[in-house]
């Protein structure tokens, strides 16, 4: 087979991409290694930045986001005891959209599909070759040769071992135990707590779904945690009312921040998590890696279509300016809610005095809102 873009990973990232290309008539091959029930059934992230919602109506994939997300103009932050909001719209005239990961995998799929675009699951022995000069991707019963090749398949795919990089990696001392539970939200927007026991989030996916965390060390083992610990701990440190319901999903994730320099080998470009990882506190993951491959189908196209190549020469720079601010946004959260083990007395007043300055601050406060909402496509 051949194909102008072969793409490697069938989650937002690889999904999206192909469906920009397709929209300027560029051709492309998806492979997936998971089956199409387990990609569209994956929780992941689920806050939509104002940028992505934009883009996502843009390209004709709003009608069901616009029905079924739920649109949030703040966050509240908790401590020592009180809740305060930070007035998305108010500091910005812009919100978030909650909508599952999956969510938008689907309506990806559904869209790429009825267009007619090849997106092949369940593919095996995946490898990448001669992406300096006619690049190939191998795979069991066969192999696709490319234009160009985008690395879309996470952090632990085969594609960033394809590029020569430098990484930048740190993990942090603690954890999250996340549960997906069966029970009508409570609060119309995320609340984000700093306790002395630890940090919390109250989220959700639906109204009938609650997505909550608790900041748990990084060695723990979800079996031991029982439903009914983990009910009590959220209703210590959230300090407000939850409705309790029956656990759907349970699993810790470690905590970690992580970037690949460059971004590009060749005729490979890495997107979203295949080059980059942020800690979930932020909420830029998914937002992340579909801002790489806007970046990157614009590039792809001038590339392809008009034989220029200033796009793809500056992609990894471009992509890695936002990543970098991301990356601080997400571990200044991270840092300012957690409750480190190491930490001494001066380091919590610290986290304190930090949390009573964003949110007494308006210039403080809209800092935070700017970076949560999304900064515009383009303007890092």
């Amino acid at each position: 087979m051949r194909t102008q873009v072969g793409i490697v990973g069938a989650g937002p990232a690889g999904l999206l991409l192909s469906h920009l290309l397709a929209r300027r008539g560029i051709e492309s091959v998806v492979l997936e290694a998971r089956s199409r029930e387990y990609v569209e059934k994956r929780v992941r992230a689920g806050v939509l930045e104002h940028p992505t919602v934009e883009l996502l109506r843009e390209v004709g994939l709003g009608e069901r986001l616009d029905r079924e997300g739920m649109a949030h103009e703040g966050v509240s932050l908790r401590f020592d005891g009180e809740e305060h909001r930070i007035d998305f719209a108010d500091l910005t005239g812009r919100g978030i959209v909650v909508y599952g990961q999956q969510e938008v995998v689907k309506d990806l799929i559904a869209a790429r599909l009825a267009d007619g675009g090849d997106v092949r699951f369940e593919v095996s022995g995946v490898r990448i070759e001669d992406v300096t000069s006619d690049p190939v991707i191998h795979f069991d019963g066969g192999e696709l040769r490319c234009d160009v090749v985008v690395g879309a398949d996470g952090f632990h795919g085969v594609s960033r071992a394809c590029v020569p990089h430098t990484a930048h990696d740190r993990q942090y001392p603690f954890a999250w135990l996340g549960i997906l539970a069966k029970a009508a939200p409570t609060q119309d927007e995320l609340v984000y707590a700093h306790h002395e026991r630890g940090f919390a989030l109250y989220s959700m996916r639906s109204p009938e779904i609650t997505r909550l965390y608790l900041q748990v060390p990084v060695d723990t083992d979800a079996d031991d945690w029982s439903d009914a610990r983990i009910w009590d701990e959220l209703h210590e440190r959230l300090g407000t009312e939850i409705n309790e319901g029956p656990l759907l999903e349970k699993g810790v994730t470690g905590m970690r921040s992580f970037v690949t320099e460059p971004m590009r080998h060749g005729k490979l470009f890495l997107a979203g998590d295949a080059a980059h990882i942020v800690p979930p506190t932020g909420a830029k993951g998914m937002n992340l890696a579909i801002a790489d491959v806007r970046v990157l189908a614009d590039a792809l196209t001038t590339h392809l279509q008009d034989g220029d190549d200033t796009g793809i020469d500056g992609y990894s720079d471009t992509c890695l300016r936002r990543v970098w601010r991301a990356e601080h946004f997400s571990w200044w959260m991270t840092s300012m809610l957690h409750t480190d083990p190491a930490a001494d007395a001066f380091d919590r007043r610290l986290q304190l005095s930090q949390l009573r300055q964003t949110v007494s601050s308006r210039a403080a406060a809209t800092t935070l809102a700017e970076n949560y909402v999304g900064l515009p496509h383009g303007s890092v």
